[in-house]
Parts: C-alpha cells; structure tokens; sequence
C-alpha cells in the first residue's frame, strides 16, 4: 500500500513538473484583423514611438488585492501604435464598431474598444512597455509587457508576451 502511494505521490510530481510550460519572450507582436495591411512591429520599432515614464504601478488582481508593484517602467502609448496603420473601414462612422484583442503567448486575452482607446482618458494609459525596472524590456522573460495604468484592477489587463493585436468589428 505505501509503495501505491508513493508512486502516485511521484506520478502527480512528474505530471506537474510537465505541465509547466516556458514561454519564450516574444520579440514582436503582428497586428490583423479589419486592416489595410497586416503589420509586425519588432522592438526597433516599437522603440521609434514617444516613450513616457510611468513610475511604479501596483499590479491588482480581480478583487483588489495588490500581488506585486511592477517598478521603474517606462512604455509607448498603445494609441499612438494604432494610429500608424489603417482600419479597413468604409468610413470614420463605423469605427465605433471596432474592437481591438490584444493575445499573449499564452492565450490570455484582453479587449479594448476603438472608443475606448481614441475617444476616453484611457487610451492616455494603455502602454506598451519598454522598460521595466531599469532594464530593457526585451531583455526580461516576460516580453513584450502590455498595461492599463489607469484600470482599477490592474491585473486584469497586463498582458506579459504580448503576441497580436486583433482588430474586428462587431456585428
């Protein structure tokens, strides 16, 4: 009976010790969906867009609770990347109809509306991070780091391995 239970003991570890998986950084994230044109934007362009200090920010889970302080960061504005290509929309009218899914590695996925990042005070803080603890963000394990700094729970919404960005319309 002890030798049962010990093998399952050893079983439950392996299986664990498998089922980690390690996700490499990502280097660049591609932008689809309802555009003109496809677009990848690798770290020498991200970092060709205006980079804003954002200090220190507490990092929240879905009830409130601080589960760390992501510090010293610094990112580009989410907007001002989408600004640089072109919705495949008939007119400005319709882009109200238009959603952006934003994919890590992973799987997770987060959403924000046009309206929401061109036409409210949040798209003034959804960055793409670029610097991290005083350290290039393409140097961490967690690459490319996407956050809404003005969120109430702010973990809800900081994508780590940032992979696309999917732009759609509702229907």
């Amino acid at each position: 009976m002890r030798g049962i239970f010990i093998a399952a003991i050893l079983l439950i570890v392996v299986a664990n010790g498998f089922a980690q998986e390690t996700l490499k950084p990502t280097i660049s994230f591609t932008i689809s969906g309802k555009v003109k044109s496809p677009k990848t934007f690798s770290w020498e362009e991200i970092r060709k867009f205006k980079v804003y200090n954002l200090g220190d920010i507490e990092i929240t889970n879905h009830k409130g609770e601080v589960k760390g302080t992501a510090k010293d960061l610094s990112g580009i504005l989410l907007r001002d990347l989408l600004q640089s290509i072109e919705l495949d929309a008939e007119s400005p009218k319709v882009l109200s109809e238009y959603y952006f899914t934003c994919q890590a590695a992973d799987g997770y996925k987060v959403v924000y509306s046009w309206n929401e990042l061109f036409n409210t005070a949040v798209g003034n803080s959804v960055y793409i991070v670029t610097v991290k603890e005083n350290q290039a963000a393409d140097k961490l394990n967690e690459s490319i780091l996407m956050i809404s700094t003005q969120d109430i729970r702010t973990g809800r919404r900081y994508v780590k391995n940032l992979q696309s960005i999917i732009v759609r319309r509702t229907e």
